[in-house]
């Protein structure tokens, strides 16, 4: 995708008292490099490597013909909520060989993102189905890469969404985008703790 408009950022506190911690997983090439780059309001940090032709063997590129540059580790951003909360942003890498590092990443989140390529959208139900492993509330947003735009029952019905689950359409390049994602996921844990029913078999989290 086109790089992350730059927008004004809201200067870094100095300290805080606690950390809320959100991951953003999704399929290969899907985006997430490009919202935690967008929403951060600091230089996100990027474990971007070139990608060369060897790595076209590993990786599926036939439909991300255009990406030059893959996440091998994780991304990192960070927002201040107010003067005792940040929220801490993870990217997780997209490719299968990665995968491995998720469950780590997935370890003390408060909920998580999950970006789709509608073009590709059997590339988001390994993360759908680690997220419901762990019990961990998330919502899914469809980036836009300008193709057709598709209805969001038969988006829902394609990745057998749960009823409660939010499903959005965004633009990852979009700050107020990205930032619109993010706020739909933490109403959407809000609403979900708040109900004694949601939290029954839901695992204790601790927020790092």
């Amino acid at each position: 995708m086109d790089s992350a408009t730059s927008d004004a950022r809201t200067p870094l506190g100095a300290s805080a008292d606690n950390g809320l911690k959100i991951v953003v997983v999704g399929g290969f090439g899907v985006g997430k490099t490009t919202l935690v780059r967008s929403v951060s309001e600091i230089r996100p940090l990027n474990t971007e490597e070139t990608m060369t032709r060897a790595g076209e063997k590993v990786d599926d590129t036939g439909q991300v013909r255009g990406k030059t540059a893959t996440t091998v580790a994780f991304d990192f951003g960070r927002i201040t909520l107010d003067a005792h909360n940040v929220l801490y942003l993870f990217g997780a890498p997209g490719q299968e060989r990665f995968w491995f590092l998720w469950d780590r990443l997935f370890s003390g989140t408060l909920g998580a993102v999950v970006l789709v390529d509608t073009r590709r959208i059997d590339d988001s139900w390994y993360a759908i189905d680690r997220l419901e492993h762990h019990g961990t509330p998330f919502i899914v947003a469809c980036n836009d890469f300008g193709g057709p735009v598709h209805a969001g029952a038969d988006v829902r019905e394609a990745l057998d969404l749960d009823p409660h689950v939010p499903l959005l359409d965004c633009d990852a390049r979009s700050r107020t985008s990205a930032k619109q994602v993010l706020i739909s996921l933490v109403q959407h844990v809000q609403d979900r703790y708040a109900d004694p029913s949601a939290r029954a078999g839901l695992p204790r989290q601790e927020f790092v």
